[in-house]
């Protein structure tokens, strides 16, 4: 049984309630939003999460085994193929967002959300999405663990954003420079 605890309501506002008014999104949280069709903004809610952005701050740092994001994109456009070291639940607040993975034949398969709908990804998979709703649309996306680690992105994919200026560090942080010439 957990111990009892007591906050002020003052304390409980300052450090435990994240209001969207007041959210900063990033447009690079990672390396793949600098590659057509995968520009999407990121709000961490509840701790640092998955995210390639050493300036991103979460609005709210207690995070004991699990982060909340937000994901707003516009129609089209997601998330590159890519595996996490979490499992990651995806559950659309709006719209519709299409979910895909490589199968074990290889092949790639989608699921197609609607609002409310909830997905639980494992661990290893190669996943991406894109929001299918014809208009601009919000997903709510959980990590699990304490640390939600690092992306894994196709070889492919971080050749296209090194063109468009966008690298990672040694780290895992996402750089940007001039984009490379064509």
């Amino acid at each position: 049984m957990a111990t009892p605890i007591y906050l002020s309501r003052e304390k409980m506002l300052a450090e435990r309630v994240a209001r969207f008014k007041d959210l900063k999104p990033t447009k690079r949280a990672f390396v793949d939003t600098a590659v057509e069709g995968h520009e999407r903004d990121i709000f961490q809610i509840i701790g640092p999460g998955v995210n390639e952005d050493p300036d991103h701050r979460p609005a709210i740092l207690d995070h004991p085994d699990f982060s909340v994001g937000l994901i707003r994109a516009a129609d089209g456009h997601g998330a590159s193929l890519h595996i996490h070291d979490t499992v990651e639940v995806f559950m659309p607040l709006e719209g519709r967002w299409a979910l895909y993975w490589i199968d074990d034949k290889g092949k790639q398969q989608e699921v197609v959300l609607e609002k409310h709908d909830v997905i639980s990804v494992p661990v290893g998979l190669w996943r991406g999405f894109r929001n299918v709703s014809g208009h601009v649309a919000h997903m709510i996306a959980i990590n699990g663990g304490s640390d939600s680690g690092r992306v894994t992105w196709p070889p492919e994919l971080i050749e296209k954003a090194a063109k468009k200026g966008y690298k990672l560090d040694q780290n895992g942080n996402l750089m940007t420079a001039a984009p490379a010439a064509d």
